[in-house]
């Protein structure tokens, strides 16, 4: 994990400038870490989080929009092949997951105001789900095979 911290961060800083930093692995996660295996039940998988956070998540890239805490808010070990997270919220929120590759994914309004990415592979997803607008507000991460 420390090896793939430091790879990001000197990624995010050649790709976008030396003001900007990749989020903080080494923090715990918000709102916990969950382990789940191909065929998983019940699926979807879901943990109750607060979204937003005070880091503008744009600076991780094209497409990454919010406002995003500097720890990860779920932290997702996975064992299996696709996989789709998610946010549901009564407020416009977004979702920031750095894969086991240790490239950045983010999404803004796949459903109404919800985000969602679909990704592949065994390992470790650091997941944090923004507020559009800023602020808080409370939020579903879920997990889903289909």
């Amino acid at each position: 994990m420390i090896a793939r911290t430091v790879a990001c961060a000197a990624f995010a800083a050649l790709a976008m400038g030396a003001a900007a930093s990749a989020q903080n692995y080494s923090l715990n996660p918000n709102f916990g870490t969950f382990s789940l295996n191909a065929g998983f039940l019940p699926d979807p998988y879901t943990v109750n989080v607060v979204a937003g956070g005070n880091i503008n998540a744009n600076r991780l890239g094209s497409g990454c929009v919010g406002s995003i805490s500097d720890a990860p808010d779920v932290r997702l070990n996975f064992n299996g092949g696709r996989i789709s997270i998610g946010a549901e919220s009564n407020s416009d929120t977004t979702i920031v997951v750095n894969g086991p590759d240790g490239r950045w994914y983010c999404n803004d309004d796949f459903d109404g105001l919800n985000p969602r990415v679909t990704l592949s592979g065994s390992g470790q997803y650091d997941i944090w789900v923004g507020t559009y607008s800023g602020g808080t507000a409370q939020a579903v991460v879920y997990f889903t095979e289909y």
